[in-house]
C-alpha cells in the first residue's frame, strides 16, 4: 500500500499510527465485541472513551478546572452562530476582528444575533497581515472581542495572543489548535472543528470559561445551549462517537510525541522549510507577511499562473494531492498540519525545485 502526501485542508491527514489502531479496533474494541461506531454513548464502553479523551485534552492544553470542556456538532460554521447566542450575556454587541475568510463568515453569522463592531481589519492589505494589534478599535462595553487565530485560505495567523482588558477574548482555532501550546487563561472561550490536527469531521471543540455560560439567549436550541451541554458531559444529545473515538487516539499520540511543546518543534521545522524554499525562489512566492505566516497553511503562488496546472499534475505523479489553492485567492496551498511528515514538505520542496529549473 503507498500512502499519499496529503496537503489538503481539511478533512486533513491523520496520524498513520492512529489509522492502524483504528483499525485493528474497527470489528472489536478492545475485547468488547463490537465497533466503537456500534457502541451506546451512554454505556460503560463509551463513556471510558469519552472521559479519557477529555483528560488528555486538558492535560495536552494545561486547562484549569474552570473551564469546560465540550464536544460539540456542527462545525465551526455552527459554533458562527452559536457563541452570540451563548455569550452575548444581556449585552447587545461584539467586537470582531477582519483577518479573511473565515472572519468575514464569522461576523456575517454574528450579525443575525448582535450588533457587529468590526473593530480592525486588514481587508485594504488583501488579508495578507494581522492588523496591528494598536489600530483596533475595540468597544469596552462589548460582550466579547473574536478573532480567527488561523486563517485557513489566506494562511495568516496570529503570533501573540492579543490583550483585550476585562472583555472574554473568543478565538476560532479549527485550523490552529494543537499546534503548539497556548494559554487557555488568556482566552473566554476557544472553539474549533476537528478535521485539522484532531480528528474526523463530525465534532468540534469548545473551551469555554465556566463564568460566562447560563445566559444563552432564548431562541438557542437546547443542543446548543453550552451550559446545558455543561451540565450533560456533552452529551444532552447523541454525541459523534467514533470521531471523539478517533481525537482520544490523536491526543495519545500528540503526548507519545512530547506533547504540545514536542508537536511545535516539528511544526516549525516543516514550516521554515517551505518558507526558506519559497523565499531563496524567484520562481515562487509567498503572498503572506512574514511576520504573520501561517505554521499550518502555506498560500504559495506560480510567476506564471498558466503553469498552475502543470505543477499540480505533476505533483500527483508524485503522490502529493491537494495542493490547489482555495477558489478565492487561487495559486497554491500546502496545509501541513500535526499529521504532515517532515518528508512530505521535503518531497514538495524538491519537486519545486525540479519544476523551477524545468520551467523558470
Amino acid at each position: 500500500m503507498t500512502r499519499v502526501f496529503n496537503f489538503s485542508a481539511g478533512p486533513a491527514a491523520l496520524p498513520e499510527s492512529v489509522l492502524r489502531q483504528a483499525a485493528d479496533e474497527m470489528l472489536d474494541w478492545q475485547g468488547s465485541g463490537m465497533s466503537v461506531m456500534e457502541m451506546s454513548h451512554r454505556g460503560k464502553e463509551f463513556m471510558g472513551i469519552a472521559a479519557e479523551a477529555q483528560a488528555l485534552l486538558r492535560e495536552l492544553l494545561a486547562m484549569p478546572s474552570n473551564y469546560k470542556l465540550l464536544f460539540m456538532q456542527g462545525g465551526a460554521i455552527a459554533e458562527n452562530a452559536i457563541v452570540p447566542m451563548n455569550m452575548l450575556r444581556g449585552r447587545s454587541g461584539a467586537d470582531y476582528i477582519d483577518t479573511g475568510e473565515w472572519s468575514k463568515r464569522s461576523i456575517a453569522e454574528a450579525r443575525r444575533y448582535a450588533q457587529v463592531n468590526v473593530a480592525a481589519s486588514s481587508a485594504a492589505s488583501h488579508y495578507t497581515q494581522i492588523p496591528p494589534r494598536d489600530s483596533w478599535q475595540l468597544d469596552p462595553q462589548a460582550a466579547y472581542v473574536h478573532i480567527c487565530s488561523n486563517e485557513t485560505i489566506g494562511g495568516v495567523e496570529y503570533h501573540f495572543t492579543p490583550e483585550v482588558g476585562d472583555v472574554p477574548l473568543v478565538a476560532d482555532m479549527s485550523s490552529s489548535i494543537l499546534s503548539r501550546p497556548v494559554d487557555v487563561t488568556k482566552y473566554g472561550l476557544i472553539y474549533g472543528g476537528a478535521q485539522k490536527n484532531i480528528g474526523p469531521a463530525g465534532v468540534t471543540l469548545v473551551i469555554v470559561r465556566d463564568d460566562l455560560i447560563g445566559q444563552a439567549l432564548p431562541i438557542t436550541p437546547s443542543a446548543f445551549d453550552y451550559k446545558l451541554q455543561a451540565d450533560n458531559d456533552s452529551m444532552l444529545n447523541t454525541p459523534p462517537t467514533y470521531a471523539i473515538y478517533i481525537a482520544g487516539l490523536v491526543f495519545n499520540w500528540i503526548k507519545a510525541q512530547g506533547g504540545l511543546a514536542g508537536i511545535e518543534v516539528r511544526n516549525r521545522a516543516k514550516a521554515k522549510l517551505l518558507y526558506d524554499a519559497l523565499d531563496a525562489s524567484e520562481f515562487f512566492s509567498s503572498p503572506v507577511q512574514r511576520a504573520d505566516r501561517s505554521l499550518m497553511n502555506v498560500p504559495f503562488k506560480l510567476k506564471d499562473a498558466s503553469l498552475d496546472a502543470a505543477f499540480l499534475k505533476g505533483a500527483q505523479e508524485r503522490s502529493m494531492i491537494q495542493l490547489k489553492g482555495h477558489r478565492v485567492v487561487g495559486g497554491m496551498r500546502a496545509s501541513i498540519y500535526n499529521a504532515m511528515p517532515i518528508e512530505g514538505v521535503q518531497a514538495l520542496v524538491a519537486y519545486m525545485k525540479e519544476f523551477e529549473a524545468a520551467h523558470g
